[in-house]
């Protein structure tokens, strides 16, 4: 099977070398990484385009400039592997990630596999919290999903058949992974690995913040969703015709 790494980038240059080496050192000569640069306004262009250059697996593409959620759209569009990993640029993977995973998608019921993280520092050191499953309650079901999300992108990886399905993201839906994760479950089944198998960064310049937001803008989204999955429904019914 041929992997893609679709990675949405915004002014990673603080983390973006640690993680392109624990990404790289588990992939096969025929894989690829698809960085979308929505900003390198911190003066990391120079550092992607060395990358690009010195390994050919790393494909730079310009981002739509519109938020996270169109970004990592526009790195899967650009996708051509039979499995499509989601990687933000500040993690770490684990050495096993790779096997772990590919191992779990030799079902071929399983559409997207999601795993546990290791919460650690900036500096990439354990905090010695609680992994990210058990924050999270993480387990599959379209309700449970939508109460409490499960679906993490950074520890996500879907088959290259979602691809028509889950683009484009509608404009309502506030979360890609959710998104991803729910069009998983619709057309098969979603294996949960508890294996922590990254080491997910918290720091001050996170996009994803471990804390919701007001109880109105809670409410607000999740009837956004609900319109969305309506959406969802008709290209699954689409697909499997």
């Amino acid at each position: 099977m041929k992997i893609s790494v679709a990675m949405a980038y915004y002014n990673g240059g603080a983390y973006i070398e640690e993680q392109m080496d624990s990404i790289l050192s588990q992939l096969g000569e025929k894989d690829e990484v698809i960085v979308s640069v929505d900003g390198a306004s911190d003066g990391s262009k120079p550092l992607l385009l060395k990358m690009s250059e010195v390994d050919s697996r790393i494909h730079i593409v310009k981002g739509p400039g519109k938020g996270v959620v169109r970004n990592f759209e526009n790195a899967i569009r650009h996708c051509n592997g039979d499995i499509i990993y989601l990687s933000d640029q500040d993690d770490i993977w684990k050495p096993d990630k790779v096997e772990k995973v590919n191992y779990a998608f030799s079902n071929p019921e399983v559409k997207a596999v999601l795993h546990d993280a290791e919460i650690v520092d900036e500096n990439g050191v354990a905090t010695g919290a609680a992994s990210l499953f058990s924050i999270r309650g993480s387990r599959a079901g379209i309700l449970k999903n939508l109460l409490k999300n499960s679906y993490v992108g950074c520890c996500m990886a879907f088959r290259k058949e979602l691809i028509p399905i889950i683009c484009p993201i509608p404009n309502e839906m506030y979360m890609h992974d959710y998104w991803i994760g729910t069009a998983a479950e619709y057309m098969g089944k979603v294996c949960f690995l508890d294996k922590p198998l990254i080491g997910y960064r918290r720091h001050s310049s996170n996009v994803t913040q471990m804390t919701h937001g007001s109880i109105r803008f809670m409410i607000k989204k999740r009837i956004d969703i609900i319109r969305c999955l309506g959406l969802l429904k008709k290209r699954v019914r689409k697909v499997k015709a």
